[in-house]
């Protein structure tokens, strides 16, 4: 250490250095300068090399080291110190998007000390042409080779938006150039980042899921589909960025949200320039990187997006598809479909109309065939075909399972999770016409990439499917949910029309739960298109055999997390399914506040209503956008046609106005928010300006509960034209409902099984037609 800092002009270092016991002594190991003194002299440092030799004959503090201590050497960093010939361009300002070519570039003389990167016209210029100190740098991209003229080039991002792009033909000065610059504006605490063979380093501002109202700095490195982070007082992460839940830019460009199992990192865009250099960097490692197993887009267990899509698909639609994975897709369509996983596997979602059963299950074998490696691995495919001639199938067994446990990790995963659908596909062949033999002979040549003259490929995945063992109550209840999705079909004759499904053409099966969210409160209930939400409650209520007294409230709720609205007694449920998220839920209880708020309504001379309420934003979720993450009072009128919001009382001015009919009123606020207290209201407001959906969302507290009942009921009154609830309650005016009988005609029904909101999702989008409701009810 003191050898590197008397090459600087830190004096306080060094004396530093010299108290805590350093050699003065030393040798550099150098030959041409033997001693510190010599190097500080050689580095143009006359007072570091006079406090050096002041110090030769200071007696040096002895280390007294216990018997039994194991001491370890540890070398000193590199020295940051460079010098050579590198070729320039000019500075920019915005990203390098076009190749630049040798012409383009001047040739400088580079000299990195002292923290400080200076460029001159020559090896002999003492003045020089730029100059670019280490506390300036952000970020330090290394490109692809032969991205530009010279082979090797890197880009240096500076705080005042500036790019600096250098370049060399040799690789050796190129790395040690990448390595010294890196190791200049990269803290100690972030090291670790320097050993990486990095695309990318730099720091940024972000937030987690822990702390979302304050920045913190973080030094990032990404090196393949690895992110790799050091935030503040903290140990460093790795971000496998393939495995991604879910990755999307947001806040006008200005946030990079990074899902992954049980945590999100929201990274802000401090500076536009560096910000869009790692926004495109990390979205393309995230995305396929080849066409091998382990360059996918990955599930947390390890198995490919497309392949564990394709499977849940084909689970879903296609287990009672005659001819399943033997019948041909359309080139076309099978290519596209390809095209599209291979992109960005993640974002896809095959939606049943809009995606054919049989060109996804011909784009699962296509992406098993194009395999790079194979499934089984070029190494071992030819032992797995080997192994098939044994007449002895405890050997056999036993030989499979050797060779699975020499599959990398995500093969193995991949092949389990194959095998485990194709055995639940052979388990009705009764049904789809695929038994074990027939799904081995267009799996085995697929598989092993084989060209199928001989049936030594089929034989092993015959042998596979056949001896396959797993959980067998886990076995049991996949096998149970497929029977179930299979008998819901026969039963209503169901098959996903390619035109467009309007409300007098179908219903939709829905899973309600009765009080709570539980699975023994489950109801799964058909929901015709004009069906209300009083008439869903009370036929849920009917199968449960409860009985509705005077003054019971009952209502249907949707429920989404920590927030919950009842519906209105006549809203119809079926547009709310569809609109509704993927932690929404419907929920059948009673309405407790309903008898007070009839109450203050009815003793209400003006259907308006204002105050002063505690408000807060949407992107105030996140904590991005504004100086504070706080609720702030604000005086609100409510009024027949908006809800208007004024800094105070004395303003003329509203700072926000709102239509009141485009507002969805949720009862609570998540606790994460941190809301003042416990009575507030969550406020959704919905509009549609010149065929662009606009959707903003706040959150307003009142002082009491009381105080909070009266908003609610003020908004519900003037939504609804004061119609809250039916005078002679809803019983004696339930609608007598004759559902068509589902064996005839072209009644559509949609299975739910597991994950409701993926199936709403694989619907074409519901349209109310109004003419049909009244016709339906007229009949």
């Amino acid at each position: 250490a003191l050898c590197i800092n008397v090459q600087c002009s830190d004096l306080l270092e060094t004396l530093s250095l010299i108290f805590c016991g350093a050699d003065v002594n030393c040798s550099t190991g150098m030959a041409n300068c033997p001693s510190p003194e010599s190097l500080a002299s050689a580095h143009s440092q006359p007072l570091q090399a006079e406090l050096i030799k002041h110090n030769l004959n200071t007696e040096l503090p002895q280390l007294q080291v216990e018997a039994d201590m194991d001491l370890k050497h540890y070398p000193p960093p590199p020295c940051v110190s460079y010098e050579g010939y590198l070729f320039k361009t000019a500075s920019m300002g915005r990203a390098v998007a076009e190749r630049k070519v040798k012409e383009e570039f001047s040739r400088r003389w580079c000299m990195l000390n002292d923290g400080i990167f200076n460029y001159y016209e020559h090896d002999k210029s003492t003045n020089p042409n730029g100059t670019l100190k280490a506390s300036e740098i952000v970020c330090l991209a290394v490109d692809a080779p032969e991205k530009h003229g010279y082979d090797f080039t890197f880009e240096l991002y500076s705080e005042s938006e500036r790019i600096y792009l250098f370049g060399t033909d040799d690789p050796d000065t190129h790395k040690e150039w990448v390595k010294c610059i890196a190791k200049t504006f990269i803290p100690t605490t972030a090291e670790p980042l320097l050993r990486l063979n990095f695309e990318r380093i730099g720091r940024l501002k972000c937030k987690d899921g822990l702390n979302l109202q304050k920045s913190k700095v973080g030094w990032f490195a990404l090196a393949g589909s690895t992110l790799h982070v050091y935030l503040e007082n903290s140990k460093g992460e790795e971000i496998h960025l393939r495995k991604l839940n879910e990755l999307s830019i947001q806040q006008d460009n200005e946030v990079l949200v990074l899902v992954e199992k049980g945590r999100t990192l929201y990274i802000e865009g401090e500076r536009k320039l560096d910000f869009a250099g790692w926004c495109g960097a990390i979205q393309a490692a995230a995305g396929s990187g080849g066409d091998t197993l382990s360059q996918q887009q990955l599930t947390d267990t390890d198995i490919p997006v497309i392949v564990l899509s394709c499977i849940d698909y084909i689970t879903q639609c296609g287990m009672t598809s005659e001819g399943i994975y033997r019948k041909s897709g359309v080139n076309s369509r099978v290519a596209a479909l390809c095209d599209r996983f291979r992109r960005d596997a993640r974002s896809l979602r095959l939606k049943e109309g809009e995606h054919q059963v049989d060109d996804v299950s011909n784009t699962l074998k296509r992406f098993f065939r194009e395999l790079e490696e194979g499934l089984f691995t070029s190494e071992y495919a030819y032992s797995w075909l080997t192994i098939t001639a044994l007449q002895d199938e405890n050997k056999k067994i036993s030989d499979y399972k050797a060779l699975l446990d020499r599959l990398p990790r995500v093969n193995k995963a991949t092949l389990q999770a194959l095998i485990n659908h194709l055995y639940c596909v052979q388990r009705f062949s009764e049904l789809n016409q695929m038994n074990l033999h027939n799904l081995a002979i267009v799996f085995g040549p697929t598989l092993f990439q084989t060209d199928g003259k001989d049936y030594a490929a089929g034989r092993a995945i015959e042998d596979l499917i056949e001896h396959y063992t797993v959980d067998e109550q886990q076995l049991n209840r996949q096998l149970e949910e497929i029977k179930a999705i299979i008998q819901m079909r026969e039963k209503c004759n169901t098959k996903f029309p390619s035109r467009p499904r309007f409300e007098g053409d179908g219903h939709f099966i829905c899973t309600v739960y009765l009080e709570e969210l539980k699975d023994t409160s489950e109801q799964h209930v058909k929901i015709p298109g004009s069906m209300t939400a009083a008439e869903l409650a009370y036929e849920v209520l009917d199968r449960r055999n409860i009985p509705v007294k005077d003054k019971d409230y009952w209502s249907c709720w949707e429920v989404c997390e920590e927030i919950e609205r009842p519906l209105h007694y006549q809203e119809r449920v079926l547009p709310i399914l569809h609109s509704a998220g993927n932690e929404s839920h419907l929920l059948i209880k009673k309405q407790p506040a309903m008898d007070a708020m009839i109450t203050y309504l009815a003793t209400k001379v003006d259907v308006s209503k204002h105050g002063m309420m505690k408000f807060r934003e949407e992107r105030s979720i996140l904590g991005l956008g504004l100086s504070t993450g706080n609720f702030h009072d604000r005086f609100f009128i409510l009024n027949v046609t908006s809800l208007r919001m004024y800094k105070d009382v004395r303003s003329n001015r509203a700072e926000r106005d709102w239509v009141v009919k485009n507002l969805k009123i949720y009862l609570g606020i998540k606790k994460k928010l941190r809301p003042p207290t416990c009575w507030g209201l969550t406020v959704v407001y919905e509009s549609k300006k010149q065929e662009k959906s606009e959707r903003q969302q706040w959150y307003l507290c009142c002082e009491t509960q009381s105080e909070m009942r009266e908003w609610y009921a003020t908004f519900l009154s003037i939504q609804n034209d004061g119609n809250l609830w039916p005078q002679d309650g809803v019983q004696q005016n339930r609608v007598s409902r004759v559902l068509p009988d589902t064996r005839h005609g072209n009644v559509s029904l949609i299975p739910l099984r597991g994950s409701e909101n993926e199936m709403r999702n694989s619907v074409a989008a519901f349209s109310q037609d109004a003419l049909a409701v009244s016709q339906s009810a007229n009949h």
